[in-house]
């Protein structure tokens, strides 16, 4: 029922109007065929119109489900059947998250080839996925399973990026331009990291309002992040506080828990684990009070 980027499928209204969805907005004509800058209210009751708005939601709702979908492989390290993405492909929002994303192939063993990782360009049932690989060339992968590897596990992401950028393509999905961080020879000996400690707000609402906005659930005082690598899954736990809702606090340290609730040493956490977890921290100290002099009030 969505037109073309720049056309509009008008669907006949009450009154000789016609009504459809322009970048995903509820827009109209009158009977002389003419587009008007709103709606009018009586129009935006009509039936059709309701439907619309409904179609309207639910296509963002699904858009935003298929980038966390592949957000969540990128990040569980998942291995995707390849007659799955031949599938996918067909829908525009499942295409827009996965097009130019960096894939792997993997053998029916779950090995995956990190050499061939390319540009994903294209899916076809029969040849496989379609990539423009490091030289530039364009290639296709057979292997019956793939991976969309967290940056920190993709090879040349350097040359990647540049390739990228030279394509002038962009992704759907935050990858190649994910931060990413690995931990000193001295973190390597550590169970917890303050880099990001003291970090001050004026109340933990606040706190707990930028955790959730940045997608991180809060438990117990701490913002969380689990990761799985492999079949281990780790939570990384960010202290944010733990007092009134209303009370001033300050951060504290990031940990490492597996499942049985038990700290683990920075050595033993796996390296998208880790990352992830630093890139937590980060992200939430960035949100806290500062002064003038851009120094954290705590």
């Amino acid at each position: 029922m969505t037109a073309p980027a720049g056309e509009v499928a008008w669907i006949p209204a009450a009154r000789d109007y016609a009504v459809g969805l322009m970048d995903g907005k509820l827009v109209c004509r009158n009977p002389k065929g003419k587009m008007l800058v709103s709606v009018p209210k009586w129009l935006k009751e009509e039936d059709v119109a309701d439907r619309l708005v409904a179609l309207s939601q639910w296509l963002r709702e699904h858009r935003l489900e298929c980038l966390h979908t592949v957000q969540r492989w990128m990040l569980r390290s998942l291995l995707v059947p390849r007659a799955v993405a031949a599938e996918i492909w067909k829908d525009p929002d499942w295409r827009a998250s996965l097009q130019n994303l960096v894939v792997a192939p993997a053998n029916a063993r779950g090995t995956v080839d990190h050499a061939q990782e390319g540009l994903l360009r294209d899916v076809d049932a029969k040849r496989g996925l379609g990539i423009v690989d490091l030289d530039g060339e364009s290639t296709w992968l057979k292997a019956p399973l793939f991976a969309v590897p967290h940056p920190i596990l993709i090879q040349d992401l350097s040359e990647l990026r540049e390739l990228t950028a030279d394509l002038e393509l962009q992704q759907g999905v935050d990858q190649l331009y994910r931060p990413i961080h690995q931990p000193t020879d001295e973190q390597q000996k550590l169970k917890a990291i303050r880099d990001f400690a003291g970090g001050a707000f004026e109340q933990l609402n606040y706190a707990t309002s930028h955790c959730r906005r940045l997608g991180y659930p809060v438990r117990g005082g701490y913002a969380t992040c689990r990761v799985w690598e492999g079949r281990a899954a780790l939570e990384a736990r960010y202290y944010i506080g733990d007092e009134y809702p209303e009370s001033e606090t300050w951060t504290g340290e990031l940990i490492f828990v597996n499942v049985r609730q038990q700290p683990v040493r920075i050595r033993d956490v796996g390296p998208v684990t880790f990352s992830e977890g630093v890139l937590m921290a980060s992200a939430i100290f960035a949100k806290r009070k500062v002064d003038e002099a851009g120094e954290s009030e705590a």
